[in-house]
């Protein structure tokens, strides 16, 4: 190309444009040559996983004028994601696109360039809101874009009226600038490149431009504008709450949650009863139980190596015990499941484990305690029906109570509802575990098959790709038959030794005197659910969290009463998490490692586990 060099490049983004890609281009074309010199501009057809004819067209263009480039993609990148590659391969220091249906009259080209490539302002931007414009809009587009524009003022600070216009310009530099924080690839990308170019600094020139709509519009109204919602959240969450969460605000905020839960449970029971009830306790069955907890470390640490094996390291179960230990006492202190991200930086810097293969393997070992408590839950159930118990469970739940015990009219509605709710749980986990289970084995990519039906924009493709990572790293474990049955033996003992602490804490009051196997199956989702409700991270290793939930089952599934069933959720707990303190203190002394500089060390971890695109 002759002349000056290329100053100005315009990027028409086109997916499935074979009956207006030739005359947009052309168009286009011949406004430019009204007020740029010759050579001094290029356009770019950004072609985005077409399906039609465009990209024959477009390589047609290319091929008979010198200033038409054309770059195509065999897939969706989404509108956000083909303006970048395109932005990359531009020459021009002015960088334009608008939408390829030229809803925008192209009588405000010129200012649109003009505005950048003059260096009055670092980006511009054609508006449908500001005074002056014309804008004939359908009433559904009318209602959504001013409910979006306004969300986008209200949550993100924005001064613009119309973030969405199809209509833009930007100086190279400013843009890429601005690009390296932009997350979305989609629809959203527009919005969040002006929001952030805002935020930094820079001048941008919002005008009045006339548009009226062609042809059927490629935004789905209610698919596209309920991602988008969920980006304004995102970039909401980033720029006002992100920034205020630091380490002492975490804690405090823990700390805060579990005064007020122990308030609440002294404003509405009888926490005198519960202490007493407490100290009549059995200390010899508490200890057994304690003992009984012991044990299933070891089994944790043999089960995480069998894990890490199959992921290519080979290391010993006592270390490996010792890692959990720390991990989880990171939990205990730390709120929003700190620990987590403690194990990776442990094994990463005692035993140079990559930090992808450190989340890999406790995402694993997740799906195994997943599958293991649905497990249980069948076996629990199938086992209550062939002994008979069951008549115990149902008259507990709907007929008359034991002789002693609380009237059933105060339970059975209660029952009813914990048993409605355990079965949720129970059939919610099966549910989950079958896809992750079926994912992980097959060929196809059923996972974003699934997400991409309902929705295409980043924040969506962000959910599946962590899915299907988690997926991936199952399927590693999952492919192997003999893995397989060994890491999913292990966590079954680990959670019967789970379920069995809190059965002997329980059977420790004095005043418990029901079957064994009801009280079985009751512990079992009594335990079951309160761990699920610990994965909530609202409180430094979920106190408050488990105790609810363990109380709630207890009460719902049996005759005992409130006071006992909270003395003994506060006990197994307290059992659980001394274990848990005392190992994790003793592993820090062995391996040489401070928890605060683990926790501080580990922030990056995840986004070091993060792949990379080469």
């Amino acid at each position: 190309m002759s002349g000056r060099g290329v100053e100005v490049s315009v990027v028409l983004p086109a997916y499935n444009e074979e009956a207006t890609i030739e005359n947009t281009v052309e168009t286009t074309l011949a406004t430019l040559d009204e007020f740029l010199p010759a050579g001094t501009f290029e356009v770019i057809v950004a072609e985005d996983g077409c399906e039609d004819r465009t990209p024959d067209i477009a390589d047609r263009m290319a091929a008979e004028d010198e200033r038409v480039r054309h770059y195509h993609s065999d897939e969706r990148l989404g509108r956000g994601g083909a303006l970048n590659r395109a932005f990359e391969a531009a020459d021009g220091e002015t960088l334009v696109y608008f939408d390829t249906d030229l809803a925008t009259d192209m009588r405000h080209l010129e200012e649109l360039v003009e505005s950048v490539r003059s260096g009055e302002y670092d980006f511009a931007t054609g508006s449908r809101w500001m005074p002056g414009e014309t804008a004939d809009r359908p009433a559904k587009r009318d209602v959504a874009s001013r409910g979006f524009n306004g969300l986008t003022r209200t949550f993100l600070g924005s001064e613009m009226r119309d973030h969405q216009c199809g209509f833009k310009a930007f100086d190279r530099t400013a843009l890429f600038d601005v690009l390296s924080e932009v997350e979305d690839e989609h629809w959203f990308w527009d919005t969040e490149v002006l929001v952030r170019a805002q935020r930094r600094g820079y001048d941008i020139h919002e005008f009045a431009v006339d548009w009226e709509p062609k042809g059927d519009s490629k935004v789905d109204i209610v698919r596209d504008v309920f991602g988008m919602g969920s980006q304004i959240m995102r970039c909401w969450w980033e720029f006002s709450v992100q920034p205020r969460i630091t380490k002492r605000v975490s804690i405090a905020a823990g700390v805060f949650l579990t005064a007020v839960a122990v308030l609440l449970m002294g404003q509405y029971l009888p926490l005198n009863k519960v202490l007493n009830q407490m100290s009549q306790a059995d200390p010899m069955l508490v200890g057994l139980a304690a003992l009984v907890y012991v044990l299933s470390w070891p089994l944790r640490g043999t089960r995480y190596r069998d894990i890490l094996e199959e992921l290519g390291y080979t290391e010993d179960a006592n270390f490996l015990t010792g890692a959990i230990f720390v991990s989880q006492t990171g939990n205990l202190v730390f709120p929003a499941r700190a620990g987590d991200a403690v194990r990776a930086y442990v094994v990463k810097a005692r035993r140079s484990i990559p930090y992808p293969t450190g989340f890999a393997s406790l995402a694993v070992e997740r799906v195994f305690d997943l599958l293991t408590i649905t497990m249980l839950a069948g076996v629990v159930l199938v086992g209550l029906a062939l002994t008979g118990a069951t008549g115990g469970l149902e008259s507990t739940l709907f007929g008359s109570a034991p002789a002693g015990a609380e009237s059933s009219g105060e339970y059975g509605a209660a029952g009813q509802t914990a048993l409605y709710v355990a079965g949720g749980v129970g059939l919610a986990a099966i549910l989950a575990v079958g896809v992750i289970v079926l994912s992980a084995r097959s060929d196809r990519n059923l996972v974003r098959g699934v997400v991409s039906g309902l929705s295409n924009d980043s924040y969506a493709d962000y959910v599946a790709g962590v899915i299907e990572r988690f997926t991936g790293d199952v399927q590693t474990v999952a492919g192997n038959r003999s893995a397989f049955l060994t890491v999913g033996a292990s966590s079954l003992a680990i959670w019967t030794l789970d379920v069995l602490t809190a059965l002997l804490v329980l059977v420790a009051f004095p005043s418990v005197s029901l079957p064994i196997p009801l009280l079985l199956g009751v512990c079992f989702f009594a335990v079951s659910v309160g761990n699920l409700a610990k994965v909530l991270p609202l409180s430094p290793g979920g106190v408050g969290l488990y105790e609810g939930a363990f109380t709630l089952l207890v009460v719902g599934l049996t005759p005992i009463g409130w006071s006992i069933a909270l003395g003994a959720a506060i006990l197994d707990h307290a059992v659980k998490n001394v274990v848990t303190l005392v190992g994790g203190v003793a592993s820090m002394f062995w391996l040489n490692v401070s928890l605060t500089t683990a926790v501080e060390e580990s922030k990056d971890a995840r986004a070091a586990a993060e792949p990379t695109d080469d």
